[in-house]
């Protein structure tokens, strides 16, 4: 038996190897419709494990004429979407036919996308949001790491649909002008900046309407760290033995 052909047997009984676990990763991202358009907000820092190792990723991205995509979890899978999406784009605009792909569209290509990598065990470990504006119709919707979609008015993923949407139920509405929901958002990232450790305080917003898209600047938020609660965290937790009697 040759070199090589014990090095495909080998190779055979190791049997397929899948990436199971995030190294680099985003956290929540969130989105509403507004008047005229849909608004989509998220920090910029990236974690390696549960260190802050980078705060300039942007981890939201026009795709197309007409969409916004958005991402937590893994970067590097992020950036695998993105490259399909590229294909995507480039081959429908070789056809030439006067139309592009809208918000509806790639939000059911990504569904099939991820539940595809899902029933190969192998996913791309993300939750998205896809928002948009096409012929007037403002569109917004979610795909989960497993191709769990669904559509909605405001979503969000990570901790935000914990801590986050909540408030969004309770403060949008369908009229909300972009000054009222840059406001709205802003609230919800304060919430999640004093509550879940891994966000930064950067924040990129991104708006879509029937003209195109806006990028704005990053920027901080206004905070306030001067709590009694944070600046002495640890009073009450521990008590001394000899205060503790045992009822018999």
């Amino acid at each position: 038996m040759d070199a090589e052909h014990v090095r495909d047997c080998w190779s055979c009984s190791l049997g397929s190897e899948r990436t199971m676990n995030p190294y680099v990763t985003g956290t929540s991202v969130l989105a509403v419709k507004y008047r005229d358009g849909i608004l989509m907000a998220a920090d910029m820092g990236g974690s390696y494990g549960s260190t802050l190792r980078y705060k300039t990723i942007e981890r939201i991205k026009p795709i197309g004429k007409h969409s916004l995509l958005g991402a937590s979890g893994e970067i590097s899978d992020f950036q695998e979407i993105l490259r399909y999406l590229d294909e995507l784009i480039l081959y429908d605009n070789m056809w030439d036919d006067g139309n592009s792909l809208g918000p509806k569209e790639l939000h059911n290509y990504l569904t099939r996308v991820m539940y595809n990598r899902r029933n190969k065990f192998n996913p791309l470990w993300n939750s998205l949001v896809l928002g948009g504006v096409k012929n007037g119709q403002k569109y917004l919707g979610m795909v989960s790491m497993l191709g769990v979609s669904f559509e909605e008015n405001h979503v969000a993923t990570g901790f935000g649909n914990h801590l986050a949407r909540p408030i969004l139920r309770d403060e949008w509405n369908e009229n909300l002008s972009f000054e009222d929901a840059v406001k709205l958002l802003e609230k919800c990232m304060r919430v999640l900046l004093y509550r879940d450790r891994s966000p930064v305080n950067k924040l990129q917003i991104v708006k879509i309407t029937e003209e195109g898209t806006t990028n704005f600047p990053p920027y901080s938020l206004k905070t306030f760290w001067g709590f009694e609660s944070y600046e002495n965290p640890t009073v009450g937790e521990h008590v001394p033995l000899n205060c503790i009697r045992i009822r018999l």
